[in-house]
């Protein structure tokens, strides 16, 4: 690692991230929980309506990802975390009052509104890290600030099934249900927003925005502008290989939350489930690292196919090999089965993939207009994940609606199909463009 990692400015970012992504995961995850198999809120959005939760998650992106970008590039990116993360406190506030209340539409609002601050972070996060390390660290930095991410996907997960076990205990054979602790979610949801800001005000000072730029009101005028921009380089294609990976990732994460009702012979608690949710976050986090490792102090677009290609492969095997689960205690058993193992592979492919097409997007992107071009990739991202949502609501009953005939697992097959089109006609299209799978210094 260089030591430009390791400035207080960079690590200021990391933790900040980490504690931000840990918030966001844990309000999503016990939502999605609640509406699977959550007592009062089941059934409410209908089968597969984690599909539902996360449209809610990824709209607000789609919408304000322009306005971010601008708002990133008028101010220092400093001033933009810190405001966001004061936000973060009163949207913890109001879904402790949603869980206390038993309110799925207050919850639910919580969420648009903890992804509206998210969505302000993001341009500003990403576009920050070129002023806080060196160009040549650019790799590195976006492999530990990932690999970090993915620590928080994990214990933001984990802490949301256990919360959500907590919350609403689930029935128990032969055993008295627990009493639900209504104010645990919003509780730790507000303690961890604080602790992020925190982190952000030891961020040291970046140079101030450009105070002359207008805002253009119209919420896909800046997109459409970026994309212009964008096409007359290999930087469009890079952009949309970037978010199609959301769109897969979207997929396999709704269906993730499922294996309660995949492992119900079983028995399985969410807290368990939450253990694959886990492993895929440190599976991710460690293939970032590697693959930052890996480029060194260079981006290495050759990883992009190799990844593909991983991610493809045990896409196929999660849908095809029944799920099964070894003869040992809880935890243990979910750690230990092949699922696990399976699902550990995807995310260390999917790491490879994304590192270097994140680390291509900011050394491509104008420093002047870095943040609108980031925006702009973020609000494409997150386009994929919508379309991801609402393509998962759809053919969701098509996998079985029944107990004991439902196999949403075998979606990842469609997963499998989805990659192998979309590397193809993206590193088609590269090519087309002139674009060199060469490593770029």
């Amino acid at each position: 690692m260089s030591s430009t990692l390791f400035k207080r400015g960079f690590l200021s970012l990391i933790v900040t991230q980490f504690f931000g992504a840990a918030n966001d995961n844990i309000l999503k995850g016990i939502l999605v929980f609640m509406v699977i198999d959550g007592g009062v809120w089941e059934g409410r959005l209908g089968s597969g309506g984690q599909g539902i939760v996360g449209a809610c998650f990824t709209l607000p992106f789609i919408l304000l990802s322009g306005y971010a970008g601008q708002f990133a590039d008028r101010n220092s990116k400093r001033y933009v975390s810190i405001l966001v993360k004061v936000i973060e406190i009163p949207i913890a506030l109001l879904a402790l009052v949603g869980f206390w209340f038993g309110s799925l539409w207050i919850t639910l609002g919580a969420l648009v509104a903890l992804t509206c601050q998210s969505a302000f972070f993001g341009p500003a996060k990403y576009g920050m890290i070129p002023e806080l390390v060196e160009s040549r660290d650019l790799s590195r930095a976006n492999g530990s600030i990932n690999m970090m991410t993915n620590i928080a996907v994990i214990v933001g997960t984990q802490a949301a099934g256990t919360i959500a076990d907590i919350y609403n205990p689930l029935p128990k054979p032969g055993m008295a249900n627990s009493p639900p602790v209504l104010w645990l979610p919003g509780a730790v949801m507000v303690a961890v927003a604080i602790v992020g800001l925190i982190a952000i005000l030891f961020m040291t000072r970046l140079e101030p925005g450009d105070r002359s730029l207008r805002y253009d009101l119209n919420p896909l005028a800046t997109y459409i502008s970026a994309i212009r921009q964008m096409s007359r380089s290999p930087l469009l294609m890079v952009m949309f290989a970037w978010g199609y990976f959301y769109f897969l990732a979207g997929l396999a994460l709704l269906i993730l939350p499922e294996y309660t009702v995949v492992l119900k012979a079983y028995h399985v608690s969410r807290s368990e489930v939450s253990v694959l949710l886990g492993v895929m976050g440190v599976a991710i986090g460690i293939g970032s690292a590697l693959a930052g490792l890996i480029s060194g102090h260079a981006i290495r677009p050759r990883l992009i196919p190799f990844g593909a290609a991983g991610l493809t492969l045990f896409f196929v095997l999660l849908g095809t090999i029944p799920p099964t689960l070894p003869a040992l205690s809880p935890w243990w058993r979910i750690m230990a089965s092949p699922i696990a193992g399976l699902i550990f592979g995807a995310g260390v492919s999917a790491g490879f993939y994304i590192i270097p097409l994140q680390a291509l997007l900011q050394r491509l992107a104008p420093g002047d207009e870095r943040g609108r071009m980031l925006g702009t990739a973020n609000g494409i991202s997150f386009t994929f994940l919508l379309l991801a949502s609402l393509l998962y609501a759809i053919i969701r009953p098509a996998f079985g609606t029944t107990a004991g005939q439902q196999h949403p697992e075998k979606i990842f097959v469609l997963c499998a199909i989805l990659m192998i089109a979309g590397v193809v006609f993206f590193l088609w299209r590269l090519r087309v463009r002139g674009f060199s799978f060469a490593k770029v210094d």
